[in-house]
């Protein structure tokens, strides 16, 4: 048994010295390569945005109270001037009801000092003819003139109380009015934000009631796009983008608006981009997630090479070589590696065009370096491993 030991450990031994010896003979540096060909390449600006109807309308109330009924719920279809909504009109109606009588008090008013003029109108000229016989004294017909005057004035104030009056019922009757809710413009409720019984207030801010989309066949994205992209995004540049709801279905639409308006968070600088989609068949809902791709340029039957190529560096450069700038890949020549300089075109992040002619297509570039024969031998372990 020991003897039988002792030959394998012989035969171990020399079969790793032979197999280092056989390694030692590879001196040279091995590449991996891939061959330029042809392919199409699409260029994309990526972001994230939400999907919203083109036209959302907030509904709500210019008066406060309670509200006593509801017309419509979630995704009920309205028309425009359909009621969805009813505050109790009480408060209300006996308002109206004060401004209405307090107007017929006025119109009585005025015929008051209707009647009023008139009289100090007679008195008025029988005094004048009374003082033209000297039957009078002259302070008698002043008086009666004055009274006249003060007549005439308090007629014009009745008839300013009526247009006061009128006014106020007006306000009321308008006030009442509010108190129905109406749907003003047709469309789909995406949302109600109250219940039959609820308090509103619209002291100091107008409470919204219902979210009404115009028309879900329509859609928009708002996406935000960051500055260093946002120069190359165009009007009617065609998008594709995705959802959650669907990740398996690319849905398709274009730009329709570049706003200028910066949105800064974190110091951090984007602009909101608007992207117009069909929804026909309305699966998009407002409110879901887009992973949106503008499509700033795509070419078909391009060579190209990939990205791995162009990050190559040979890693056994002499110190003192200085650095080279601009695009380059690398080619084995003479079993060493050669950069050629090239002029690249459009990127998706995994290809790039390539606009050179000293390149071809089926042309090999180097990817990957695998080292030196010398350093994977020395890299091996030296001897048996049950040693």
């Amino acid at each position: 048994m020991k003897k039988l030991l002792f030959v394998m450990v012989i035969l171990a031994a020399v079969g790793a010295g032979a197999f280092f010896k056989f390694k030692e003979k590879e001196n040279g540096v091995r590449f991996k390569t891939e061959k330029l060909a042809k392919g199409s390449i699409q260029q994309v600006v990526s972001a994230t945005g939400t999907v919203n109807a083109v036209v959302t309308v907030l509904v709500g109330t210019q008066v406060s109270g309670t509200i006593r009924q509801i017309f419509a719920d979630f995704n009920s279809p309205v028309k425009q001037g359909q009621v969805i909504a009813q505050i109790d009109p009480t408060t209300f109606e006996a308002q109206a009801d004060q401004a209405r009588a307090n107007l017929l008090s006025a119109i009585a008013n005025v015929k008051k000092s209707d009647a009023a003029l008139l009289d100090a109108k007679r008195t008025m000229n029988r005094n004048k003819e009374l003082y033209s016989k000297d039957l009078i004294a002259r302070s008698d017909m002043e008086t009666s003139e004055t009274n006249y005057q003060s007549a005439l004035a308090q007629v014009n104030v009745s008839k300013a109380q009526v247009a006061q009056m009128q006014a106020a019922l007006k306000y009321s009757e308008t006030n009442l009015k509010y108190t129905k809710i109406l749907s003003p413009v047709d469309g789909i409720i995406v949302s109600r934000n109250v219940d039959v019984g609820q308090t509103v207030a619209a002291s100091f801010q107008t409470p919204t009631l219902f979210n009404i989309a115009q028309d879900l066949t329509k859609m928009q994205i708002n996406t935000n796009v960051d500055e260093a992209d946002i120069g190359k995004v165009k009007m009617d540049q065609n998008v594709e983008f995705t959802v959650d709801a669907y990740p398996d279905m690319t849905f398709k639409g274009k730009v329709s608006q570049v706003r200028n308006s910066p949105i800064t968070v974190q110091n951090v600088v984007t602009y909101d981009v608007v992207v117009k989609v069909d929804n026909s068949d309305l699966k998009l809902k407002p409110g879901m997630t887009a992973n949106v791709s503008v499509v700033i340029s795509n070419k078909e039957n391009i060579l190209r090479a990939s990205n791995t190529a162009l990050r190559f560096k040979p890693f056994d450069k002499a110190p003192n070589e200085p650095e080279q700038k601009g695009y380059a890949v690398w080619i084995v020549e003479n079993n060493k590696p050669k950069r050629m300089k090239i002029t690249p075109g459009i990127s998706d992040g995994n290809f790039t065009e390539i606009l050179s002619d000293n390149l071809k297509e089926g042309q090999e570039v180097i990817i990957e370096s695998l080292g030196k024969g010398k350093d994977q031998k020395s890299a091996m372990p030296r001897g048996p491993r049950f040693f």
